[in-house]
């Protein structure tokens, strides 16, 4: 199919002035105009005709036609009522595309995709996050019930380096750990601004997340484990004594059974929380877990 790619400049530029189109601030909307990026994303993802992908905010459709180019099935969510038409028109030349005009906070997945792809087959996210809404929307897919086999995403470079930071820099926190704990997670490579239109104020990053057979650690409570990152995380400069107390308490019994929790894992409660690897969360998990549900 030798079609005119909708990443350049002046077709970017046509497809608005045909539509009357003007962006909008408020939904994070910018335009890749630089078609060797979207090659770069597609093989980054691996994709081949067995493998189904979800979109998320198609934009004028420039990276999904790369994406329909390379892989069996492409269910796009888009929130933008104005974008719909443009998305008929852009993506007509495709039968292998579905725009699904919905928040994709908001949607049933299970539910929706099960309409057009089978929910056995190989899945994969690639898309160009709005940056306001990156993290609800990854988390939204990795506590979907949905097997995803991996995410690559564009988002903020900042975003990215914190999700793949590693225990004791400073941009480790409850997000790396969140992620982490389901994904192996790695930047594959750097977006300049100036691919865009508008441009950012910011670079981006390509982050590749790719699921793991099962957790990186093992622990008794997942619900347990998550608040008590976040609670470890509360404020960055305190011990993760002090972020423990603040969270559950300064009494006595309190301060007895976090010690006891604190021995079992082996942890010097002096220590911050970004110093902490996600299995001594995990062993720390459990060992708090049992202390104060006795």
């Amino acid at each position: 199919m030798n079609l005119k790619d909708i990443a350049t400049p002046s077709r970017t530029k046509e497809i608005l002035q045909k539509h009357g189109f003007s962006l909008k601030k408020s939904l994070g909307q910018n335009f890749i105009v630089e078609p060797n990026i979207l090659a770069s994303i597609v093989k980054a993802a691996g994709l081949d005709e067995h493998t189904n992908v979800i979109e998320v905010g198609p934009g004028i459709g420039a990276l999904t036609e790369y994406v329909a180019r390379s892989s069996k099935q492409v269910v796009a969510f888009e929130i933008d009522d104005r974008l719909i038409p443009v998305l008929e028109d852009t993506l007509s030349p495709y039968d292998n595309i579905r725009v699904v005009h919905q928040d994709v906070l908001k949607a049933n997945l299970k539910e929706v995709l099960a309409e057009t792809i089978d929910l056995e087959e190989p899945l994969m996210v690639v898309a160009n996050l709005p940056y306001y809404i990156t993290t609800p929307i990854i988390m939204h897919f990795l506590e979907s019930e949905l097997r995803i086999d991996g995410l690559v995403i564009m988002m903020q470079k900042e975003v990215a380096d914190r999700i793949t930071a590693a225990p004791g820099s400073k941009a480790y926190g409850s997000l790396s750990i969140a992620i982490q704990y389901y994904m192996e997670a790695e930047i594959a490579f750097i977006v300049p601004k100036t691919v865009f239109v508008p441009q950012p104020n910011v670079d981006s990053a390509i982050l590749k997340l790719t699921r793991r057979d099962k957790p990186v650690v093992e622990v008794k409570d997942e619900k347990f484990f998550f608040e008590l990152i976040r609670a470890s995380f509360v404020q960055r400069r305190k011990t993760i004594w002090n972020n423990l107390l603040i969270r559950y308490g300064k009494t006595d019994e309190i301060k007895a059974e976090l010690t006891a929790g604190l021995e079992k894992a082996g942890i010097d409660p002096k220590r911050r929380g970004e110093s902490l690897s996600i299995a001594e969360f995990g062993k720390l998990a459990d060992s708090l877990r049992i202390e104060l549900l006795k």
